[in-house]
């Protein structure tokens, strides 16, 4: 079993990411957020600046998440990766930089977002980046190859 490849087939495959925060009273917070990979070491998403997410990304960059289908029957074809980051948003500065990678003409579905969206005073909807510093895969307690008794999560490089 190829991890590395578990990895980027799960990435790839599927749109949501449940993202943790942290709280000012430091309680997480898990938001299920629509991405793009780029290279899977960005993840990029649209939100509004004032979400309670983008806040606590806003004050607090460090964030975490899980990426798996969750439409998948448990068992031995759940799959799913762990990725710890740091996210902000992007600044207007920045989005011609950014905007090539952040939308997803493949078909992943939702849509591309213009500079002009992206940086409206009135609607406030912008683009946000998590920098994937540390990535891990689900392996499953009874896998045939990797398998140890119990389930855990390995490091990875997709």
């Amino acid at each position: 079993m190829n991890l590395n490849q578990l990895a980027r087939d799960v990435l790839d495959g599927v749109r949501y990411v449940a993202l943790g925060t942290t709280d000012e009273d430091g309680r997480p917070r898990v938001s299920p957020v629509f991405f793009v990979p780029r290279g899977y070491r960005d993840l990029y998403w649209v939100s509004y600046d004032d979400t309670h997410h983008s806040a606590n990304i806003d004050r607090d960059d460090r964030v975490s998440g899980v990426v798996f289908d969750s439409t998948v029957v448990p068992g031995p074809d759940t799959s799913a990766v762990y990725v710890v980051g740091r996210a902000r948003e992007v600044p207007a500065d920045e989005l011609d930089e950014h905007l090539p990678h952040a939308f997803d003409p493949e078909g992943r579905g939702g849509r591309s977002f213009s500079r002009a969206e992206l940086t409206d005073p009135d609607d406030r909807l912008r683009l946000y980046v998590l920098h994937v510093e540390q990535c891990d895969v689900h392996v499953r307690a009874g896998d045939p190859e990797l398998g140890t008794g119990r389930d855990r999560r390995i490091t990875v490089r997709p």
